[in-house]
């Protein structure tokens, strides 16, 4: 797993969102948008993680900021998630997870003894041109929306 750095051009992608709309990082150009990947919608640490990012949306928005959760979830679990919790921002499927392969954040897990392959909690900051300004990997689920917003000034 080689995820992307900050100086390498963000992959441009299209994936279906909650709505079952396509949505493309190009759809953002001359933004910056935070592309924020997460294991599994509706879980404790993904709700928590979701959920802050939906109430300092205002502050994200000042800074010009879109944010974009992507996760292996179907559609159908995707809007459930942004209904119950009421999200302000869209979620993005990624179920056979080629845009987390191509941001290098797909790869060996442990969990209670376990390996398997998903999706590594990893966010990037993209700038308005493309590329990425921040690899952000080191925050828990409930500080993340504070970390992206003092990487923002």
């Amino acid at each position: 797993m080689q995820p992307l750095q900050a100086g390498d051009k963000a992959p441009q992608f299209t994936l279906k969102d909650q709505n079952n709309n396509d949505v493309s990082l190009a759809d953002f150009a001359g933004k910056k948008v935070l592309v924020y990947f997460y294991p599994k919608a509706m879980t404790p640490g993904c709700t928590v993680q979701a959920q802050n990012l939906r109430d300092v949306k205002a502050q994200l928005d000042d800074h010009n900021v879109v944010v974009l959760g992507i996760s292996p979830d179907p559609v159908k679990r995707l809007a459930k998630f942004a209904e119950r919790d009421e999200l302000n921002f869209t979620l993005l499927s990624d179920e056979d997870h080629a845009v987390a392969d191509a941001f290098g954040v797909w790869g060996l897990k442990k969990f209670m003894g376990r390996e398997y392959d998903g999706i590594h909690r990893l966010s990037f900051l993209i700038g308005p041109d493309g590329t990425v300004e921040q690899f952000i990997n080191k925050f828990k689920t409930k500080d993340h929306h504070q970390v992206v917003l003092d990487l923002l000034g």
